[in-house]
């Protein structure tokens, strides 16, 4: 059963939703200081013009004195609490209210303050909140040398700024927000609804892959030729091969069962034969003992055709009992068995007596007895075995010189039912093989073929000698040598 969609505040969507505001929210925090400073010295500015605005409508001269009201009243307005301005060629204005004075806890001099002690002053005004005083000394360019100063309560400084925090918070949370619904509505549109589709149709093959459809790309995705597009097209791909692939093997297992019930009547029908065979076989014609002979062979090939089909057809891999194995008497063992009829037939064993590889004893030497069989009965006068091992894995090379497979053999050599050499064979030699061969978590593959003949090359785990028990290791002599191994066979 398909496991049940994740809720959606788990989706990627969602989550990127909220990656999308969380980065947002770091940017514009980040922005957020030099933001403040730039404010702060905005509002600096915004004094100073108001106070130099001020300091002109008194228009102060040494003979007229600024009446005490008007001077409050345009100390007010600009927010200072105490101004002078000195206007070169002209009498100096100073602006003080009833009890003001010049005095004040710290000084800034405009355009002297550099970006770390702007943000630093900043920072500050932010977080205190005291009725403090801060004189500023600026220069004015025009008229050039126009020099003015003026303080002002540190209250109003952290007033402004806290207010323009207040607004950038809400910004920032607003801006992030519809980033986030942005990218949201178009990671959905673009990526996780096609996602999801994809999902769909994993799970339900799952379930059901006999009776679910295979995945429609052009319907998940709007964009040819994307990660998207190219995902649907080949999850589409192994569905449809998945299907035939399990509608081959129902066949397979069908044929099994049928197979499995025609080899238990099989074996009756055929023991009269053999009983036949026996007798002619202990004839004294010479020609009816021939015939006798051709009819034993004859059973015999009618059962082994049905008891690899068997094996094959058995559902699940073979079971193994991997140990280490001393490979060249493997080998000698493999080549007494595969030259059968075929009396001409030589294999050269060149597998270094110490070799051992880690394998199911039994099982490897089907796999072996297959190949150097195939190479026998291809046609084949010899044929030499080899090994190496090199960063744990062995490589065996089994090379004979028959006349080479044929381009049309090449490509299904490893598929069941297909014919490799033999006839009358029932093409499953080298299938067996490659089934035991994955089962070890090996492999076998054609490495090359020709006129000069075949040459099959697998690939199995290495051993090493202190892995052998103690009574086959003095069986196979110091570090698991073969007391005597043999060059040809």
């Amino acid at each position: 059963m398909a496991d049940s969609p994740a809720p959606l505040r788990y989706s990627l969507s969602a989550r990127l939703f909220r990656l999308t505001i969380g980065i947002v929210l770091a940017v514009e925090v980040l922005m957020f200081v030099p933001q403040l400073a730039h404010e702060r010295l905005d509002w600096l500015q915004e004094r100073m013009d108001d106070a130099r605005i001020a300091a002109l409508a008194a228009n102060g001269r040494p003979d007229h004195a600024v009446a005490a009201a008007t001077a409050a009243e345009l100390l007010r307005l600009s927010g200072t609490v105490w101004i002078r301005m000195q206007e070169p060629g002209r009498p100096t204005v100073t602006l003080a209210g009833p009890g003001d004075s010049a005095a004040a806890n710290e000084t800034v001099v405009m355009g002297q303050e550099g970006w770390v002690m702007r943000t630093v002053h900043a920072l500050r005004a932010l977080a205190n909140d005291r009725h403090q005083a801060t004189r500023v000394l600026a220069t004015i360019a025009s008229p050039p040398g126009t020099r003015i100063d003026f303080v002002f309560r540190t209250h109003q400084e952290t007033k402004a700024l806290r207010r323009f925090a207040r607004d950038f918070v809400w910004v920032s949370v607003i801006t992030a927000c519809l980033t986030g619904a942005t990218v949201y509505v178009v990671v959905w549109l673009l990526m996780v609804r096609p996602m999801r589709r994809i999902i769909a149709s994993i799970a339900a093959f799952r379930a059901a892959p006999e009776h679910s459809r295979p995945l429609d790309p052009p319907r998940n995705s709007r964009h040819p030729d994307d990660e998207l597009d190219v995902a649907a097209r080949e999850l589409s791909a192994m569905q449809n091969e998945l299907r035939n692939a399990l509608w081959r093997n129902a066949r397979l297992a069908a044929l099994g069962n049928a197979v499995a019930r025609i080899s238990h009547d099989l074996r009756g029908v055929l023991a009269p034969a053999l009983l036949v065979a026996e007798r002619l076989q202990d004839h004294s014609d010479s020609a009816v003992q021939r015939s006798g002979d051709v009819l034993m062979r004859t059973v015999d090939r009618a059962t082994d055709l049905v008891r690899r089909t068997l094996d094959f057809a058995r559902e699940g891999p073979p079971p193994l009992k991997p140990e280490p194995v001393v490979l060249a008497m493997l080998v000698d063992e493999a080549s007494i068995a595969a030259r059968g009829p075929a009396r001409g037939f030589a294999v050269q064993n060149q597998v270094p007596p110490e070799l051992l590889v880690h394998a199911d004893r039994n099982q490897f030497f089907r796999v072996l007895a297959n190949l150097l069989r195939n190479a026998a009965d291809a046609g084949a006068k010899s044929a030499r075995v080899s090994a190496n091992t090199a960063h744990g894995t062995t490589t065996i090379d089994v090379a004979d010189d028959g006349p080479g497979l044929p381009e049309s053999v090449r490509v299904t050599l490893f598929h069941p039912f297909t014919r490799s050499t033999r006839h009358e064979g029932a093409g499953l030699g080298l299938a067996i093989a490659r089934d035991l061969m994955l089962a070890h978590g090996g492999e076998i593959a054609l490495a090359a073929t020709g006129a000069d003949g075949t040459v099959f090359r697998l690939t199995l785990r290495a051993a090493h000698p202190a892995d052998l028990p103690a009574d086959k290791a003095a069986d196979c002599g110091p570090v698991g040598i073969a007391p005597a191994a043999k060059a040809d066979v």
